[in-house]
């Protein structure tokens, strides 16, 4: 096992997980501890979440946190299926109490990007990458060539009156019961949208759709090449351990580390 260890913790409206990360390869290096996210989800009932996971895996170093908002600085800015008490808490600070250790939050769709990019489907990838999860919701991850544009939410973009993520989200399909043919047909729709405003060179679509990419992916016919993201459930917690190792490397003046090994 590599000794270059990070841990990340994925915050989610239904379960909260972690786990301690190989960040050489992007491999879970521990078990993924997962308890339910409690309800309602305050900071106060998510911080005892919190130390419970760190306290499982014994960890006492700096740790990344994703979150299902905006997230500035380590500031909450939006709660849209988490406790409206958490806009414009502190998060790393009451995190960080919790954790017994430092913490650095970041968007959970920005943390499934970082991860892709530097360990899946986008790793090596120059030009405008767009990462996509497509699940409760759709979250996004913009990067340019690698550097990342944070906390971009085209999951809200306007479509035919509509949040995007209303008619074309993951949960759309179960919730109106479409069938893989509709709901792509959706997802087209929206992905065309996205294309006429960022020309995209490569689309990765994650989340939770991911894990059925041959069911819709092959029913989509947009310019942009789109392939299924690689590290599916984990991604979050991958890409948390990552942003606070290199939060970690800068404070310590060291160079970024060198592109994972295949």
């Amino acid at each position: 096992m590599s000794e270059h260890l990070g841990f990340g913790i994925d915050i989610g409206g239904t379960g909260m997980k972690g786990a301690i990360v190989d960040l050489d390869t992007g491999e879970l290096a521990s078990d993924r501890y997962r308890i339910p996210t409690p309800h309602p989800s305050t900071p106060e009932a998510m911080c005892d979440v919190v130390a419970q996971i760190v306290a499982h895996h014994g960890w006492t170093e700096q740790l990344g946190v994703c979150f299902p908002g905006i997230v500035r600085r380590g500031v909450v800015h939006s709660a849209a299926n988490v406790d409206k008490t958490w806009i414009d808490v502190d998060a790393n600070a009451i995190f960080s109490e919790a954790a017994g250790a430092p913490v650095k939050m970041l968007n959970d769709a920005d943390a499934a990007g970082i991860a892709e990019m530097h360990y899946g489907a986008g790793r090596g990838c120059d030009g405008v990458v767009l990462v996509l999860t497509f699940g409760t919701g759709i979250g996004s991850a913009l990067f340019t060539d690698g550097v990342m544009v944070p906390n971009t939410e085209f999951g809200h973009l306007e479509l035919d009156g509509h949040d995007a993520e209303r008619k074309a989200a993951a949960i759309a399909r179960d919730r109106e019961d479409l069938s893989w043919k509709h709901w792509a047909r959706r997802v087209e729709k929206y992905l065309r949208h996205v294309e006429m405003l960022l020309s995209p060179d490569l689309i990765i679509a994650g989340g939770g759709a991911s894990k059925h990419p041959d069911k819709w992916l092959p029913r989509i016919d947009i310019d942009t090449e789109i392939v299924p993201a690689g590290l599916a459930n984990n991604a979050g917690i991958v890409g948390a351990a990552a942003h606070a190792d290199q939060f970690r490397r800068r404070a310590e003046g060291l160079n970024a580390p060198p592109p994972p090994t295949s």
